[in-house]
């Protein structure tokens, strides 16, 4: 019987020579074959924005859950080939791409191998479940000549790019805080997901889910709600702080923070998970290019019985900048004359300084002209808009034009990485630092 190592051995030299070659000399009006690797509801979701690219077919997918097999071909056709074993994939020539949406702990195993036996590689955020693991994505995707695009779709997004401008141009002055938060309010967004009542051994490959972590009994609510242990995600911090620290890195150009440290706990999702449910952490980011230093507050908070929602506010020394279903600019004048207290000096001083006072700031006679106005400029998206599609069409345009994309795997890291030390720090209940060029933990 072939080992796993015999198996790749004999099909990745061919499938990544024939690949190679493909995407040298395909016509920018040629279809792209992608496959799905990991069929839930991100996935899913990212096969159908593939799907609805121009010149994209999807003609496999991977799952280790028969149910979604069968739910695919459901979805996309009979002639759809389908496999428990995602080398299957990999080992096929006439694949393009793959998208990996699997678990976190198997994000960088399959997006390497992928990228080695000649595939472009779409793979859902966090793009590693550990930060040490970034660096062979970063090498692999540069050896093999690869697109790899992480998919926290805010970078593509026309909202965070007429922020990035409106930023950039001093519409609010210079920065000096930025919040950031996600909340929700209801069992699904804190991860309660349905549970399939065919949820059996005989249609789960429970070895191939729990692959490099440790050892489990079958326990179907650890793969359908597989977010809610370290063994196998990463949390709030690499579910939704990595679309945070992806959307703030995007708009202000930095490469990310110096120090992480983060708080929380589980405050009422008591069902077994060993993450929190609410989750806050501040970063320290120091003056970089020509943006300054400046701090970031995050916050997720699974529990929030007022409403659910995300946004950015950017606080400068003009004005705020806020992001939420589009981009609203306010701003309120400052006074003319900046008051004084002396009130506690004595009388002669009091005078001395008033007179000194008036002279700088003679006194003026209020018009209704000298009333100041608050601004506040909106900027909305179309109607109906969706940054998921762009996002997907950034990479099926890359795979095209062998052009690099933003979302890259360093930026990948560079996202990742302080949202891990995020869990790190509230696991340890210390800060920690980053170096945010050369990707790595400080000691």
């Amino acid at each position: 019987m072939p080992t796993r190592r015999t198996f790749l051995q004999t099909t990745s030299a061919a499938s990544l020579a024939a690949a190679q070659a493909g995407a040298q000399t395909r016509s920018p009006n040629d279809r792209i074959q992608f496959a799905l690797i990991g069929a839930g509801g991100m996935g899913m979701g990212d096969a159908t924005s593939a799907i609805a690219q121009k010149g994209t077919k999807i003609v496999a997918v991977a799952d280790i859950y028969e149910g979604r097999l069968t739910r695919s071909k459901e979805l996309w056709g009979n002639d759809l080939f389908t496999t428990r074993d995602y080398r299957e994939v990999l080992s096929r020539k006439d694949i393009d791409a793959v998208i990996v949406a699997t678990p976190d702990h198997w994000h960088a195993r399959i997006a390497r191998e992928a990228m080695e036996s000649g595939k472009d590689v779409y793979v859902e955020k966090p793009m590693v479940q550990k930060i040490e693991d970034g660096a062979q994505l970063i090498e692999a995707s540069a050896k093999h000549n690869r697109i790899l695009q992480v998919g926290s779709q805010r970078v593509s997004s026309i909202v965070y790019q007429k922020a990035k401008e409106l930023l950039a141009s001093g519409a609010i002055g210079e920065l000096n805080l930025v919040e950031a938060w996600w909340d929700r309010n209801s069992a699904i967004g804190a991860w309660q997901y349905s549970i399939p009542p065919d949820a059996t051994p005989q249609n789960i490959d429970w070895d191939k889910f729990l692959g490099s972590a440790p050892k489990h009994p079958f326990e179907p609510i650890r793969l359908f709600r597989w977010r809610n242990y370290k063994d196998y995600g990463t949390g709030v911090a690499g579910d939704l702080f990595v679309h945070l620290f992806s959307g703030l890195h995007y708009v202000t150009g930095v490469e990310g923070p110096a120090r992480v440290h983060a708080t929380g706990g589980i405050r009422f999702w008591r069902d077994g998970r060993d993450v929190p449910d609410v989750m806050l952490a501040i970063c320290d980011y120091p003056a970089q290019g020509k943006m300054p230093a400046f701090n970031l507050a995050l916050r997720v908070n699974f529990v929030n019985g007022a409403n659910e929602n995300s946004g950015f506010r950017f606080v400068g020394s003009e004005g705020t900048l806020q992001i939420g279903g589009g981009v609203t600019v306010s701003k309120v004048p400052r006074a003319v004359e900046p008051g004084y207290t002396i009130d506690t000096f004595p009388t002669a001083v009091q005078q001395e300084f008033l007179r000194q006072y008036r002279e700088k700031y003679p006194p003026t006679v209020p018009t209704a002209d000298s009333i100041l106005p608050q601004s506040e400029e909106k900027y909305n998206p179309p109607r109906g808009y969706s940054d998921h599609l762009d996002h997907h069409r950034t990479f099926f345009n890359a795979v095209r034009s062998r052009k690099p994309v933003i979302e890259d795997a360093t930026f990948g890291l560079r996202a990742a990485g302080p949202a891990l030390l995020a869990n790190r720090s509230q696991a340890d209940q210390r800060p920690y630092e980053w170096d945010a060029q050369k990707l790595r933990v400080k000691a």
